[in-house]
């Protein structure tokens, strides 16, 4: 008689704590040109020839726009109590300008009703990265003129789905948006302006602070943001590696999370900001936030760059730990060590925490008998719910984790190559596979103390 398996251990969060999923508009709802929606950057930027890995696009990626039923459904059977997704600011105003597009509209009011239906709440994100091409035309986020645009766009979609909605994020990761998009090129809108590109920070955060009051207006209960943070981990002892760390720090972690919750830049990055910032600028910003959203990947290590470097800093190889498909690092205690950071430099200021991504690249398909047997989605699913649990034991508040991601979708630059979902999506068929992470997610939610969502 085999012996007795020992009871299966899953982390243990508190009851009540959220677990959850995130997709963005571009990289799974296709449909690019039906129902009146407009060009983004992203079409824009796809069809520029070596821009994506692949050569793919996000013109059907998922089909979620035609499937949404079916992916709701998933999200059920997963347990999930909360679902992220975004907006498409095309959709809903195809220039980003003017009267909204009511076939737009109504595609996220039958979402949201279909997720609240099967016991699924919304996060509703506004902005991830599907800025409208006209607006891009215009000078896009480096053109202050975009932030007044944002605001007039929450205003509309806070008025027909405020009441709705249980939590709201104005902007996704504004540090990956301005770095990799205006900085350095490697995401749309493909601009390279280095430190140029500093003005596009500042207005995203503006935008931040202005879609929050329109949405506060709109009678939205809870607003937060989702910022993308690392531990910056100095390649030296050396003085210049050090102090290429602190201010790599500054600008990655203290330029978005310092305005938001104190209401200025870091006093390093002043000098930088001074042109940029209007009167009232850091009072708009700093809006009350009911949570604080953590997006988290991996640490950085840092290393002071040489003399001919168009940039100060230089990212050396963490080496030591297992890495994804995409090459990133799984160290699942810097996320223990960032959440109990953050509360330790913002203390009083800070609000509970939500952490609106973390997730994986494992590219594992289907067997012969259709499973997919990805136990390295696991692993780190398991750590990393176990790193926030032990930082919760350490007196962080944090809410809820939200997994990234549902479904395997279209990533960015890398096109349809990475592979992050609990669902596996065969993009010939759309046919979803849900894999065995998807099966160890949801008995890890069942498993959770009465009340857990």
């Amino acid at each position: 008689m085999p012996s007795p398996q020992p009871p299966r251990r899953f982390p243990e969060l508190p009851a009540g704590f959220r677990f959850g999923t995130s997709t963005a508009a571009y990289q799974i709802e296709g449909a690019a040109t039906e129902d009146g929606r407009g060009p983004s950057v992203w079409d824009t930027f796809c069809a520029q020839e070596g821009r994506i890995a692949d050569g793919s696009t996000g013109d059907v990626a998922c089909d979620h726009y035609h499937r949404y039923a079916e992916d709701v459904a998933l999200m059920r059977r997963l347990g999930a109590g909360g679902y992220r997704f975004s907006l498409s600011w095309p959709r809903i105003q195809p220039t980003g300008a003017g009267a909204p597009n009511e076939k737009g509209l109504d595609f996220y009011d039958r979402l949201i009703d279909c997720l609240l239906e099967s016991g699924v709440e919304p996060m509703v994100t506004l902005f991830h990265w599907d800025l409208p091409q006209e607006l891009e035309d215009d000078g896009g986020w480096l053109n202050r003129a975009t932030v007044d645009r944002f605001a007039e766009f929450a205003a509309i979609v806070g008025e027909r789905y405020a009441d709705r909605v249980e939590h709201w994020i104005p902007v996704n990761e504004p540090n990956v948006f301005s770095l990799l998009g205006y900085a350095t090129g490697v995401h749309a809108p493909g601009r390279t302006l280095m430190f140029d590109s500093l003005p596009v920070s500042h207005h995203l955060l503006l935008g931040h602070g202005r879609a929050a009051i329109a949405l506060r207006s709109a009678g939205a209960t809870s607003i937060g943001c989702a910022n993308n943070h690392a531990p910056m981990w100095p390649a030296s002892d050396d003085e210049a590696d050090v102090g290429a760390t602190k201010l790599f720090d500054a600008l990655w972690n203290g330029m978005y999370v310092e305005p938001m919750l104190l209401g200025r830049y870091p006093r390093d990055l002043m000098p930088l900001m001074e042109d940029v910032i209007a009167d009232g600028d850091m009072a708009t910003i700093r809006q009350p936030l009911d949570f604080y959203g953590v997006n988290y990947y991996n640490p950085m290590k840092i290393a002071a760059a040489g003399e001919e470097s168009e940039m100060p800093f230089a990212f050396p190889e963490l080496v030591g730990y297992p890495t994804t498909d995409l090459g990133w690092p799984v160290v699942p205690d810097a996320l223990r060590e960032w959440l109990i950071t953050l509360r330790a430099r913002y203390r009083a200021a800070l609000p509970p925490i939500m952490i609106t991504e973390s997730g994986c690249a494992y590219g594992t398909g289907p067997d012969e008998h259709g499973v997919v047997d990805d136990q390295p989605r696991i692993d780190y699913l398991e750590a990393h719910l176990d790193a926030v649990a032990t930082a919760i034991r350490r007196g962080v508040d944090v809410r809820g984790y939200y997994t990234w991601s549902l479904l395997d979708n279209f990533e960015w630059a890398e096109g349809l190559t990475q592979r992050f979902g609990l669902v596996h999506v065969d993009y010939e068929t759309q046919r979803r596979t849900p894999k065995r992470s998807f099966d160890w997610y949801a008995a890890m939610i069942a498993a959770q103390p009465k009340h857990a969502g």
